[in-house]
């Protein structure tokens, strides 16, 4: 259903903003090489044929992301004109027409983004959808699908499976998969690989998840699916392809099983009805700390993710948890790069000297474990319903602000019980508000934006983070640990509830940035928003 994208050449008199080079310098050129050391020539193949399947899931994904920006994209190819070469390289960094940074308004061209990005027909509302699945009950399913294309056809809504949209892209992808799995010494990821693949062509990726939840320890590993939902912000529910491929970290692996440990306990002590809190006991918790020398898709464009909790599927969580994945060598870019440098500008320099890699990484290990703790399923007066479609489309937000503050809550858990140490907990919540204004620099048309602003403009409120006089801002040691205890049960309770209203209600109230706040980032404007990754491995997308 899908040809390749045109090359006409772009037009001369295109509306290009005038501030190309200063949007582009926001993005640090990093280089993450594939570092062949240690691997056989066999090992080094796998890798390459993965990296072969990724690509496929890029082409998706552009066409998920923005269609006509791919066109443009493709059309710049061969340009070699300044203009041409800086706006494919900020399209690229977008994957789109539209600045992640300004609130996803065009940076070249005059349309505005469509909600529904390339998942539904432009014009189409979130009210339309609503009043036509009430008129139509037995297509809400299928048009409220994670894996679905939603298209009008004679009058009506249609909703077309991914395994048969994306069938030109999906089909080379999934062979790869098989041919990877052949050369792979790993008996257990081999059989991972080719049920991945066969979830390509049936968008039931239920097997190859708990299949994947198995692996023990791997030496590789591969993220491959439409897990995530962040370009959806018509219904909150169309998931976006993404993949990257992974080389395991020993040494730094080997420092989670301490984690590990306590999954079970902090689900038991969070702040909310213990109905809500279904038992980790005796679930796998799988994590792994990797360098990723290649990605594609949703985790290559924009935000730069440097961990993940996947995958999302409650029925998953269920049965068996989720796995926990850390990218070490793109955190290492992140605190280097962007974090440490803001913190200093930022934060008054006792505090900010209290900004450390190995806290933001605590931090971040404890987000990405709480996205799998918490309630699994929505309570509501229809009875159980899954929580991301009974928020809708602040879903990705209100999670990403769950994860953080109860990843917080459950870091002073673990200091609490005697897990970590007692005088390592004021460079943790440095590390973790210095990690709030690195990401609010992304603003909030971004779901960790929003997030992490919502959560700033709560804590300063409590008055647990203040501005001082100087434009520098100061943690309040004292009252920090209530602030974030009272703002985990708030976002607990919400997604327990699938209270949509007040999940909305709560991020209008607290999801704007303060002009204070504005004039103070002011001072970072020579400081990189994220990195802009250099793959040994060639790029392409069809």
């Amino acid at each position: 259903m899908i040809g390749s994208a045109a090359k006409e050449g772009a037009p001369a008199n295109l509306k290009v903003v005038p501030d190309l080079d200063q949007r582009l310098a926001k993005f640090r050129r990093v280089h993450m090489p594939f570092r062949t050391a240690g691997l056989s020539a066999r090992e080094q193949r796998l890798v390459r044929k993965l990296v072969e399947a990724c690509g496929y899931l890029e082409s998706i994904y552009w066409r998920q992301s923005d269609p006509e920006g791919l066109t443009l994209y493709q059309s710049l190819a061969a340009g070699t004109s300044p203009r041409d070469v800086k706006l494919r390289t900020y399209l690229k960094i977008n994957a789109s027409r539209f600045d992640l940074l300004d609130n996803n308004k065009p940076f070249v061209g005059t349309d505005p983004i469509p909600l529904g990005r390339g998942f539904y027909p432009s014009n189409l509302t979130r009210d339309q959808v609503e009043q036509y699945v009430k008129e139509h009950p037995d297509q809400k399913a299928a048009i409220y699908d994670q894996f679905t294309i939603v298209r009008w056809k004679d009058g009506q809504l249609e909703a077309v499976p991914y395994h048969i949209y994306y069938r030109a892209f999906l089909e080379p992808a999934a062979k790869a998969l098989r041919a990877a799995a052949t050369v792979s010494q790993d008996a257990a990821f081999a059989k991972f690989l080719r049920l991945r693949a066969d979830a390509l062509l049936s968008d039931d990726y239920f097997p190859s998840d708990l299949a994947w939840l198995e692996l023990k320890n791997p030496k590789f590993d591969i993220i491959f699916a439409p897990y995530e939902t962040y370009l959806d912000s018509l219904l909150g529910v169309k998931g976006s392809y993404g993949a990257a491929v992974l080389v395991r970290n020993e040494q730094e692996s080997k420092k989670l099983d301490l984690f590990q440990k306590y999954v079970p306990d902090i689900q038991d002590a969070l702040p909310l009805a213990a109905e809500d809190r279904p038992s980790k006991h005796g679930l796998e918790t799988p994590m792994e700390v990797m360098d990723a020398p290649f990605r594609t898709g949703d985790l290559t464009h924009g935000y730069q993710a440097v961990a993940d909790n996947l995958p999302n599927d409650a029925r998953v969580h269920e049965q068996k948890g989720s796995k926990k994945l850390f990218f070490k060598n793109f955190m290492d870019a992140r605190v280097n790069h962007v974090i440490v440098p803001v913190a200093r500008k930022l934060m008054e320099p006792a505090q900010a000297a209290k900004v450390t890699g190995e806290g933001y990484l605590l931090g971040t290990i404890m987000h990405e474990i709480c996205h799998g703790l918490g309630p699994a399923f929505a309570r509501t007066a229809a009875g159980k319903v899954n929580i991301r479609e009974a928020i809708g489309h602040q879903f990705s937000g209100l999670e990403e602000a769950k994860a953080d503050a109860t990843g917080m809550f459950a870091l002073k858990w673990m200091v609490d019980h005697g897990a970590l140490p007692k005088e390592k907990l004021e460079e943790y919540y440095a590390s973790y508000v210095g990690g709030l204004f690195r990401t609010v620099r992304f603003g909030t048309a971004e779901a960790h934006g929003e997030a992490e602003m919502m959560e700033f403009n709560y804590l300063s409120e409590r008055g647990a983070v203040r501005r001082n006089p100087n434009g520098r801002y100061a943690i309040d040691y004292e009252k920090i640990p209530s602030a974030i205890a009272d703002l985990t049960k708030e976002l607990l309770e919400i997604e327990a509830t699938g209270d949509r209203q007040r999940a909305e209600n709560w991020f209008k109230k607290y999801g704007q940035m303060p002009e204070e706040l504005k004039t103070s980032l002011k001072a970072t404007s020579d400081i990189p928003v994220d990195v802009d990754p250099v793959f040994s491995f060639s790029e392409t997308v069809k």
